[in-house]
């Protein structure tokens, strides 16, 4: 399969060869169960072996999945079924409820605009969607988006599937003692602390609305500097939402077939999802067009039973790890173990006693704006005895008012201990905005003292000013005219061009003397036309270069002085003289000051 990959994909679009090859994979492997462990999954015969997702952490926590396969014939793009006739499965399943479909192709756009280097394809989370929540129970959502009933996945309690102890006390998924995937892109509740988004504009971020979790969806598969046209980064964005080799082929065959064609069908009409990778029913892909999914009950805490089309007449809340369409038997309450099954032993996660900072420097954790940081956070788990503990995931978190970012653009990144128990946080990148901020280290799934980490951006700099001089005869003004041409200054750094370096432009009353002058030369306020004598909020452009407004001179006669000053000491003061014979002139004063040292 790699082999049919490789190629760059335009728009997210696959090969008809990597549909077949990972179809033809599918139907030869056998149902998973739940992958509660890290690294469980296997490698598919004829499929490269993936790599895996380098934080530690994944979207769903390895929750099941839907592993309904597409048909293997094409989709028609435009069906047009009389009222009363069944849809063949292969006409059905390239529908996409109108909702659901709008959310995707607006969290694409999105992304096309802030990441464009991800090229990520609506179709990609249309594939996640369908194998998550059967593109949210069918599209059962209303005209805001969220789903009518709750979508909860499994109670994560090691017993069967992963174990994740509660993280948001309950806040989205109702269990208070472990967490749930919940909604129709499945996030665990840790995931979606740091990772959800508002994809409806109404100021909330809510998991079980398909505009909110379809962003977040793309912004998690985007994390980094992953180009999704590239296989390698394609299979890692994907193992990353959920790390199991048969649902990444199961998510890139249902990619391929959307990207054959699909089309918008009424909300709550979509086809419905059947099997589940913890049904251990052998998958199968279909070879000839079947009827339209029966209804389908589920087990008791499946993260979707829903098989009808359309919204329930009376949809019902489901409790956290029961059975969300009702039915027996009863499901077990929150959080009590199956008496039939051990108690689970300790993770390493429960062995951890306390963070320690691991060698960071923090005299290095200093950058100009826009800047990369050149020191790197390291954090050390340990037990209570002082020993390290590998395999634990650390959630690193920025906080505070400037706009630094880890690489990548996110202001979370969760990343996996190694052997000597230390993870080691993404490099970070200084924003425009200056100030002092905090990257805080937690464990996940613990509710332990974190260890907080002080950062600084400071101000773009430019330590030596220049005037710019092109030969021509320099801005020339009698009195109460307007000078000729503008001023324009070069900033650089150390030699190199200083760009968005911001700028104080001040008509001062003598070399001496750097107040405002009352008299003489001036510019003109942009809005009210008013005279002012001191510009602030200028920035170089990515030149290095500054011109300054219209200058414009009073009544007053003799010699000005106007003084260019930036961050990092740079200094320039420029000579004016305003004459009745209109001889005046602007340019360097015979002696400009030096450039101070940053």
């Amino acid at each position: 399969m790699a082999a049919h990959i490789g190629r760059r994909l335009r728009k997210g679009a696959a090969t008809t060869a990597v549909a077949a090859a990972a179809v033809a994979a599918l139907s030869a492997s056998q149902a998973p169960g739940a992958t509660g462990e890290d690294h469980g999954r296997q490698a598919t015969a004829g499929a490269s072996v993936p790599v895996p997702d380098p934080t530690g952490d994944d979207a769903t926590g390895n929750s099941p999945y839907y592993t309904d396969l597409p048909p293997l014939n094409s989709p028609d793009p435009s069906p047009s079924p009389s009222a009363g006739t069944p849809v063949a499965q292969g006409a059905a399943e390239a529908g996409i409820p109108a909702t659901v479909l709008d959310a995707y192709k607006k969290a694409e756009a999105e992304l096309r605009s802030s990441k464009p280097g991800c090229n990520l394809p609506w179709q990609l989370l249309a594939a996640i969607g369908k194998v998550e929540s059967g593109q949210a129970r069918g599209g059962e959502v209303d005209a805001a988006g969220t789903t009518l009933r709750p979508i909860l996945g499994p109670v994560l309690d090691g017993h069967g599937f992963a174990l994740i102890k509660d993280t948001d006390h309950g806040a989205y998924d109702g269990n208070a003692q472990y967490d749930q995937a919940v909604g129709p892109m499945q996030f665990i509740p840790s995931t979606w602390a740091w990772a959800g988004r508002d994809g409806n504009g109404d100021g909330k971020k809510d998991p079980n609305n398909i505009y909110d979790a379809a962003l977040a969806a793309g912004h998690y598969l985007c994390r980094g500097d992953r180009d999704l046209s590239q296989a390698a980064d394609l299979h890692r964005a994907i193992l990353g939402y959920n790390d199991s080799q048969d649902y990444l082929n199961t998510v890139l065959s249902w990619m391929e077939y959307y990207s054959k064609g699909t089309y918008s069908v009424p909300d709550g009409t979509g086809a419905a999802p059947g099997r589940r990778s913890d049904d251990g029913t052998p998958r199968t892909a279909p070879s000839t067009p079947a009827a339209p999914a029966k209804p389908h009950r589920g087990k008791p805490g499946s993260k979707d039973q829903g098989g009808q089309k359309g919204p329930s007449p009376s949809p019902t809340p489901s409790k956290p790890g029961g059975n969300q369409d009702g039915g027996d038997p009863a499901p077990r309450p929150p959080g009590t173990p199956d008496p039939t099954t051990p108690t689970p032993a300790p993770t390493p996660t429960d062995t951890v006693d306390h963070l320690e900072n691991a060698g960071t420097d923090t005299a290095k954790l200093t950058a100009t704006a826009g800047e990369a940081f050149t020191g790197t956070i390291s954090t050390r788990a340990e037990t209570e005895a002082g020993a390290a503990v590998a395999k634990v995931r650390i959630r690193f978190t920025i906080s505070g008012d400037t706009d630094a970012t880890f690489t990548g653009g996110e202001d979370v990144a969760t990343v996996a201990t190694d052997g000597k128990g230390v993870a080691k946080a993404p490099a970070l990148q200084a924003g425009e905005k200056t100030g002092d901020f905090k990257v805080t280290a937690t464990v996940v799934g613990r509710s332990l003292k974190g260890v907080d980490y002080q950062a600084t951006v400071t101000e773009r700099a430019a330590d030596t000013l220049t005037a710019v001089t092109d030969g021509d005869t320099p801005p020339t003004c009698v009195p109460g005219g307007e000078f000729a041409g503008q001023i324009q200054v070069k900033a650089t750094y150390e030699g190199a061009v200083a760009d968005k370096v911001a700028a104080t432009v001040t008509l001062v009353k003598s070399a001496t003397d750097a107040t405002e002058n009352d008299k003489g030369p001036y510019f003109k306020d942009a809005t009210t036309g008013s005279t002012v004598r001191t510009l602030t909020g200028l920035k170089t452009d990515d030149k290095g270069l500054l011109t300054l407004p219209k200058l414009y001179a009073d009544d007053t006669t003799g010699t000005f002085l106007l003084r260019v000053t930036t961050p990092g000491g740079g200094t320039l003061t420029l000579q004016l003289t305003v004459a009745p014979d209109g001889t005046a002139t602007a340019s360097p004063s015979p002696s400009p000051s030096a450039p101070a040292t940053s």
